[in-house]
């Protein structure tokens, strides 16, 4: 829906946090870790923005940061098209700690050498920490394991630095030029991998940039609600909810700070999950008095949808749908000033830096005609997943809702293969439902990032079942860990309970007389299946 511009909201440009004295800049140089790096940063209650390895030292000069962190990064420093950052921020004085890529252009651009190894060294190695009192590793054992993945090293450090570890003879794993305040480590310790990993990182943010660890979910709460106020006054606000956990954490957090100038609209496609429109409402709408306008809107939608199998156009039918009713129930509301998205910081980095591949498109609410014109909201806008999590605890929302798996803006209409029909919707909600209840009665469902079922519709297989042959449908079960979605791996689950999921599935569900169980990690695959 087309506002005046992405990203041109609240926080365009600053720091979520006030307490600016606590901002970490990590400069991202296209590792696969570096989201994660960030992530660990706020893990020791510190604030933290990616910003890309080009970025000018204007501007993260202007942001005022403690210290700097380099990431790892696919190219070699000696080749042509390495990544570079401002020469500037090296003689910044600020703090700075380079891991894996980012230790090397420490070393080759102030003097060092580094050159191709004569064997990569990759996954868990043995390190030995040379220089104990070294304050990166103040207060950690001498001998310990970490995670490697380089095929350069450094065979001289530049004037100034010392080895302060190595994970064999002559490999150096740490160097470190404590009067300059500059770091750098060999392998990685935002891995779990990396046991003392975090520790290290804690060491670097307290110890050597001076950092208090006030960032927390309760600070964050307190300060945007503020900044809500002040910025939306007497304005009137809309959001728009999906029954997912960032549009839920958004909305109520809009709502601690403007009350009833936000309205929630609640539009119920058809497509949604079993009883999800009734759970939505109860948490927000009743437990919390968000006022919301549901729409009972499933006819439409399913009209549109009839005989429709490509899943590229179902998604372009449910979207351009889902603004013509959203626009529909905006105008009733009135004069409206602000529209609420629920934006998290993956959806700014990958969209928005230069070393970051675009996986997958925005998939916020988008293309609101121009006459609108509605100033974005997007107080998620500089959190992760599990952070927003915590901030719907905060702010009192029901743990169903906050740690509710994923779910796909066109719902269930692309986790059915082929035509979408009422029939078939329930056979998919109905399965769907049975295995989130298994998933949740084994005490897993948290320990996934989403499980879901698939109705491959397009098939059907031959079954028996009694003394009667069937020729029924099959159920594709799909359970994966990650942590951002950016990849994943398909979770291994108890053999018993898939018996179990697949034995009530099959008995309980009219349509169906197989299930079997999706395991395709990401990459290859996706986590949907459209």
């Amino acid at each position: 829906m087309a506002v005046n511009g992405h990203g041109a909201g609240l926080y365009e440009g600053r720091p979520v946090s006030n307490l600016q004295e606590e901002l970490i800049i990590v400069v991202d140089f296209g590792g696969q870790y570096n989201q994660l790096i960030a992530r660990r940063v706020r893990e020791a209650r510190v604030y933290c923005e990616m910003l890309p390895f080009n970025t000018p030292w204007e501007a993260i000069a202007a942001k005022n940061p403690r210290g700097l962190i380099f990431t790892g990064g696919p190219a070699s420093v000696y080749g042509p098209e390495a990544p570079r950052c401002d020469p500037r921020l090296l003689a910044s004085g600020l703090p700075i700690l380079g891991i894996c890529y980012g230790m090397q252009l420490l070393a080759r651009e102030l003097g060092g050498q580094v050159e191709p190894a004569g064997k990569r060294e990759y996954g868990r190695a043995r390190l030995e920490v040379l220089a104990p009192e070294d304050p990166l590793f103040a207060g950690l054992p001498p001998q310990q394991e970490c995670w490697m993945s380089h095929g350069d090293h450094i065979v001289q450090v530049p004037s100034g630095f010392r080895v302060t570890a190595r994970t064999g003879p002559g490999l150096v794993a740490a160097m470190a030029d404590e009067t300059r305040r500059l770091y750098g480590v060999q392998f990685h310790p935002e891995v779990k991998h990396t046991p003392y990993g975090q520790e290290m990182l804690a060491n670097f943010l307290y110890r050597v940039c001076g950092c208090m660890g006030q960032w927390s979910m309760a600070s964050f709460v307190r300060e945007e609600v503020e900044r809500i106020c002040d910025q939306v006054g007497s304005g009137r606000v809309i959001c728009a909810l999906s029954g997912g956990v960032d549009s839920a954490v958004a909305a109520a957090l809009v709502h601690r700070a403007v009350g009833d100038q936000l309205t929630c609209i609640f539009v119920d496609h058809g497509l949604l999950r079993q009883d999800e429109a009734e759970e939505v409402m109860q948490a927000l709408g009743a437990s919390l008095g968000v006022r919301i306008d549901l729409v009972r809107a499933e006819d439409r939608f399913l009209a549109l949808l009839a005989g429709v199998t490509d899943p590229e156009e179902k998604r372009r039918r449910i979207g351009q749908e889902f603004i013509h009713v959203f626009e529909e129930e905006a105008a009733k509301i009135g004069q409206v000033d602000y529209l609420v998205q629920g934006t998290l910081y993956p959806d700014v980095i990958e969209s928005g830096t230069a070393t970051a591949a675009t996986i997958k498109t925005h998939h916020n609410v988008g293309g609101l005609p121009e006459r609108m014109q509605l100033k974005l909201i997007e107080p998620l806008r500089y959190l992760f997943k599990d952070e927003v999590r915590q901030v719907g605890l905060e702010l009192g929302l029901p743990e169903e809702i906050v740690w509710r798996h994923p779910f796909p803006g066109p719902g269930l209409a692309v986790r059915i293969l082929g035509a979408v029909d009422r029939e078939k919707l329930e056979i998919l909600r109905r399965a769907d439902a049975i295995f989130t209840e298994e998933i949740r009665s084994a005490g897993l469902y948290r320990a996934l990032w989403q499980a879901f079922a698939v109705l491959p519709s397009t098939l059907r297989s031959v079954g028996v079942m009694g003394d009667e042959r069937t020729y029924a449908y099959p159920i594709v079960l799909r359970a994966v860990t990650s942590e951002d979605a950016m990849t994943a791996d398909w979770a291994p689950l108890p053999v018993e309970l898939l018996a179990r999921v697949s034995s009530r599935i099959v008995n309980e569900v009219s349509g169906v007389n197989r299930v079997v169980y999706d395991i395709t990690s990401k990459p290859p695959g996706t986590i949907e299946w459209e």
